[in-house]
């Protein structure tokens, strides 16, 4: 199987990562396994886990049996809402370290701020402190506001590299991502093709897929790619992980990029979650 090389984005702390990334949830156990494998054998190098995937065991299998040596991959993971207090943020990175099977992670997010609890302070606190220990290499967060990130850069002078947002053509956060400029933040998607099925009933996306002969989601993937974003699919099969990856064989118009950028509503979020008051724990 020939594999494809994904180009890199180059991250605020002078570090890089893959420009399209494997998201694992909801994979478990073996499905797990087979998926990372199958995924990093096409061409990821880019894996996204979290404590509360329940999946870094497995994760953590699928790395040590691919034949890639460490250097080759990048690993994302995250800490829960129920870790914020400093030292159990402390505790759950060492966690996920033991169960991945890893010496360090390349990319540590918090999962969400959980404002109602009001302790994402001192995660980040712990994060930047383990980052100078050396068990992380870049420190980034997940579902913050732009609020949520300056409170956290005024409090200890470090801004995140990374903000893992839903991000798709139906919610495009334009306004955040403008935020993000402010202190060179990259936007990372997470689900980043929506419900698929409902895009494919799309014009803007599907007169492009049509020209360019390719699948729509290539094509909402390389609108990502157009627009400054890192999207983290998801798929446990081949075929999809490959066909995933045509987003650097293609380029899309100006006018096709601005067309589906239209395609976002206020009421565009899928999953309904909305950082200012969900609890993740």
């Amino acid at each position: 199987m020939t594999t494809i090389d994904v180009p890199t984005r180059a991250l605020n702390d002078g570090t890089w990562l893959p420009a399209v990334g494997f998201g694992t949830y909801p994979l478990r156990d073996d499905e797990a396994v087979r998926g990372v494998r199958s995924a990093l054998e096409v061409g990821y190098r880019l894996i996204d886990t979290a404590v509360n995937y329940e999946n870094e065991e497995a994760v953590g299998e699928a790395l040590r049996t691919s034949g890639l040596d460490r250097d080759e991959f990048q690993v994302t993971s995250k800490i829960p809402g129920r870790h914020h207090a400093y030292d159990d943020a402390v505790a759950s990175v060492e966690g996920s370290l033991r169960r991945l099977g890893l010496d360090h992670l390349d990319l540590q997010l918090i999962h969400w701020p959980n404002p109602g609890r009001d302790q994402y302070v001192e995660a980040w606190r712990a994060l930047v402190d383990l980052r100078e220990r050396g068990l992380v290499r870049s420190i980034g967060v997940s579902n913050f506001t732009e609020q949520h990130i300056e409170r956290v850069v005024d409090a200890t002078g470090v801004a995140p590299s990374v903000n893992q947002v839903e991000m798709h053509p139906y919610f495009p956060q334009e306004a955040l991502r403008q935020a993000h400029a402010r202190w060179d933040v990259l936007t990372e998607a997470w689900s980043p093709l929506a419900r698929v099925g409902d895009l494919t009933d799309e014009p803007a996306v599907t007169g492009p897929a049509q020209r360019l002969d390719v699948d729509p989601a290539a094509v909402v993937l390389r609108w990502h790619v157009q627009v400054g974003s890192l999207p983290i699919p998801k798929s446990a099969s081949p075929e999809r992980q490959r066909s995933n990856l045509d987003v650097f064989q293609i380029a899309l118009s100006d006018e096709e990029v601005a067309a589906i950028t239209a395609l976002g509503r206020p009421d565009g979020r899928i999953f309904g979650a909305d950082p200012e008051t969900h609890e993740e724990l």
